[in-house]
């Protein structure tokens, strides 16, 4: 039986702490889906289709990870895509509050769909997306916290070099 999680995030941009979790993640499960989220309440740097391009360019050579979208209820996108487990990586005391009561609340909705949580290596516990985003902006060496393609089209996006 193949065991397949899925790895949910609106990845904008993506960063090395997210490449830690799908690494680890693939150490662990057979298949991984990272599910790009489609969330037109909140504003992103980078377009959906941009997200899933970079991702998939990043993740080239890795057969068996899989990058698709998704919008409406978590839960329900993983029974369709036959998932066992739901990855979700932490940062620190403060991500674990908002994980575990959306872990509760996904348990209630689909109790076969495990939430596993994965910390985050500890060079990455500071990283999130809005601070790369933001040092980008104001012109910062963002190099050691995402790949090079994402360094590419930060530069790209803010009109840097």
């Amino acid at each position: 039986m193949t065991r397949i999680a899925i790895y949910p995030g609106s990845f904008d941009p993506l960063t090395k702490g997210h490449l830690d979790v799908i690494h680890r993640s693939l150490a662990m499960f057979d298949h991984l889906v990272v599910a790009v989220a489609r969330n037109v309440r909140k504003q992103s740097l980078f377009t959906l289709d941009e997200r899933v391009e970079t991702m998939r360019e990043v993740l080239v050579g890795e057969s068996r990870a899989e990058v698709d979208t998704f919008e409406g209820l978590l839960v329900q996108y993983a029974k369709k895509k036959g998932a066992c487990a739901v990855v979700r990586g932490l940062r620190a005391v403060a991500d674990f509050e908002y994980e575990f009561e959306m872990a509760s609340m996904n348990r209630h909705l689909a109790s076969e769909v495990e939430t596993v949580f994965l910390m985050t290596h500890e060079d990455y516990f500071y990283v999130s997306s809005h601070l790369v985003k933001e040092v980008a902006a104001l012109g910062g060496d963002i190099t050691a916290f995402v790949p090079p393609e994402v360094a590419s089209r930060l530069h790209a996006r803010f009109g840097l070099k």
